[in-house]
């Protein structure tokens, strides 16, 4: 049914929403017998006492060497549950900018689909955080599905509104 996908990236970030696509790439993968590989990517910055960190280069490796393992804790976890369910699945920690590592990784590793969750940030959240999913959909030769994590609650219409407008019909 779905033959075209046999390498399915899933990147994960750890939290709930990001998890909404596992059901629709176990889906897909089931159906196509497509390997997923769940991939967490580490951001490792030093902040504002970085250059405080830098005097203590071990401190700098143990918080890399805990966030790392924290990361693949997490993936194995997740890869048991999927396949538990019957789908392949392996973990991989990259580290650096999220989105960049996702592309590159995505190319390099020949994936077939990349499926990803959707915060769904708008407005000044998006140009503020940022949108990993816009940035790889802009930068990514590979198909993305994209699933909206956050459900979109439609307004109620108030139909008042629309008949006092001026010109509305009646």
């Amino acid at each position: 049914m779905y033959d075209m996908y046999k390498k399915i990236l899933v990147p994960l970030d750890g939290s709930e929403l990001a998890e909404k696509v596992l059901p629709h790439a176990t889906d897909l993968a089931k159906g196509s017998g497509a390997e997923i590989t769940l991939v967490t990517v580490v951001e490792f910055t030093l902040g504002v006492a970085g250059s405080k960190l830098e005097a203590f280069p071990e401190v700098v490796v143990e918080r890399k060497a805990a966030l790392w393992a924290e990361a693949m804790g997490y993936l194995e976890k997740t890869q048991r549950a999927l396949r538990e369910q019957g789908v392949m699945a392996k973990g991989v920690v990259l580290e650096g900018d999220v989105a960049s590592q996702l592309i590159t990784y995505a190319e390099q590793e020949g994936f077939d689909l990349i499926a990803m969750a959707t915060h769904g940030r708008s407005g000044i959240d998006r140009f503020v955080m940022g949108s990993i999913a816009e940035k790889v959909i802009r930068s990514t030769i590979k198909p993305v599905l994209l699933i909206r994590a956050i459900p979109v609650v439609p307004r109620p219409v108030d139909w008042r509104e629309i008949a006092a407008t001026p010109g509305a019909i009646a």
